[in-house]
């Protein structure tokens, strides 16, 4: 696993997690820690957070896990067999993305946030390439809150690679990856204090109400 303390602030250019089969890079802190914080206590408190449904062979299951999905649109997002629809922007999400593209150079429309209450609360292998989202389309990953791991495994040979993602780190993965790569957000005991993850997608402009 890389030591996130050589990136104690924004990387002048961004590390390269993964540079085969897909292109994952790590930006470092992309905000202040006080800066972090405002923005972790808002989300927090202003988000519309529920928690997720799956639906595994027709039984709908719900996680502790909270999610919100926002965009330009109310566009349609489907994932584990359950459609959501996106609200629309809050001022802090929009400064947020407004961010995220003038770091990366990607344009984005929509969000999907995850809130872990705690360590206990993970995300199990996946990779992000639901018919929704645009091709090879870039996902840019904000962290707010506890630092945590975070996983990769090729599909093909099982590499793994570990990242530490610390409080207002920015992460993005372009390309191939969710060809070739799974990731997840494996739990764990040693933390007990919530963590905010906002994901900035491009979703295909027909998938709206």
């Amino acid at each position: 696993m890389y030591n996130m303390d050589l990136f104690a602030e924004l990387a002048p250019s961004p590390i390269n997690i993964i540079d085969y089969d897909g292109i994952v890079e790590y930006y470092g802190m992309m905000l202040s820690y006080q800066q972090a914080d405002d923005y972790f206590e808002k989300l927090l408190t202003q988000i519309e957070w529920k928690h997720d449904q799956v639906n595994i062979q027709g039984q709908f299951i719900v996680t502790p896990r909270k999610i919100a999905w926002y965009g330009d649109q109310p566009f349609h997002y489907t994932y584990s067999n359950v459609t959501k629809v996106a609200l629309p922007w809050t001022p802090e999400l929009l400064q947020l993305k407004a961010l995220v593209e003038q770091q990366t150079g990607y344009k984005f429309n929509a969000c999907l946030l995850n809130l872990y209450h705690s360590g206990d609360e993970g995300m199990t292998w996946h990779s992000d390439a639901e018919k929704d989202l645009r091709k090879n389309g870039a996902i840019a990953s904000v962290s707010l809150g506890a630092e945590r791991k975070f996983s990769f495994k090729h599909k093909h040979n099982q590499q793994t690679l570990s990242v530490l993602l610390q409080h207002g780190s920015l992460l993005i993965m372009r390309g191939e990856t969710q060809s070739h790569w799974l990731h997840r957000l494996p739990p764990t005991k040693k933390i007990s204090t919530p963590r905010i993850n906002l994901t900035f997608r491009m979703i295909n402009q027909r998938n709206i109400t």
